[in-house]
């Protein structure tokens, strides 16, 4: 087994393009992409500085879709490929305090729904990956704080971030059976679209199913009958 490192920067169009470059010219192809790359942004929508915001849509959206879009044309001609997105809990229904992160992942993720039917007829797969917590060094190395803080958001946005920082080292998702779970997603023949791993992520996504059909109902005789008479 051989390993190559390339150094890649998600806000960086260039950098995305020889790291791909780099990788399909040092083995013949890319077979699977794993797009994991990702940052936090802790803090209210209020807090965050137009900065920070556009980095941090840059690291979790725009720049994974230059990713993808640069794997693209090798998976095309060789008519098979597969796109692992990482996506987030976050994503299944957000946290205040992650309104610019669980966007940004969100996005990510419908613009995967789209993709996967864009590419099916091409031979490629695509699958989005969302964990719950799981005990990488992700809180402690790669989620920044807003440039602001404000009181009126201390019992929302502060009450999360404490949360968040209170979990470092403990979370219950082992990284090594996630590893083993995507390897054999990657490898299946028919492989699911959404992916979701650990018992906190799969409860949160059973919950957002159940309250937003009971709120479909609940307004459908409002909003139902909008067409025209």
């Amino acid at each position: 087994m051989q390993a190559r490192s390339f150094r890649l920067d998600l806000c960086d169009a260039e950098s995305i393009r020889a790291a791909v470059g780099g990788a399909e010219r040092a083995f013949g192809g890319i077979d699977v992409l794993v797009n994991n790359g990702g940052r936090g942004l802790i803090g209210a929508l209020e807090e965050a500085s137009d900065g920070q915001i556009e980095e941090n849509i840059a690291v979790n959206f725009t720049g994974q879709l230059r990713v993808v879009r640069a794997v693209l044309p090798g998976f095309r001609a060789r008519g098979s490929g597969r796109i692992i997105q990482m996506g987030a809990a976050a994503a299944i229904a957000n946290y205040p305090g992650f309104s610019v992160y669980g966007g940004a992942k969100a996005g990510m993720e419908l613009a995967c729904e789209a993709l996967a039917a864009e590419v099916a007829p091409l031979g490629i797969r695509v699958t989005v990956v969302i964990p719950g917590p799981f005990r990488t060094d992700f809180v402690r190395r790669s989620v920044d704080r807003a440039a602001g803080t404000m009181e009126a958001y201390a019992g929302t946005s502060g009450k999360f971030a404490s949360l968040i920082a209170g979990m470092d080292g403990k979370q219950p998702g082992d990284p090594d059976r996630a590893a083993e779970v995507i390897l054999q997603v990657s490898e299946a023949e028919k492989p699911p679209f959404r992916l979701v791993l650990g018992t906190y992520a799969t409860n949160k996504a059973k919950r957002q199913v159940e309250q937003r059909r009971a709120e479909l109902e609940q307004w459908e005789a409002v909003g139902k009958p909008t067409e025209f008479r």
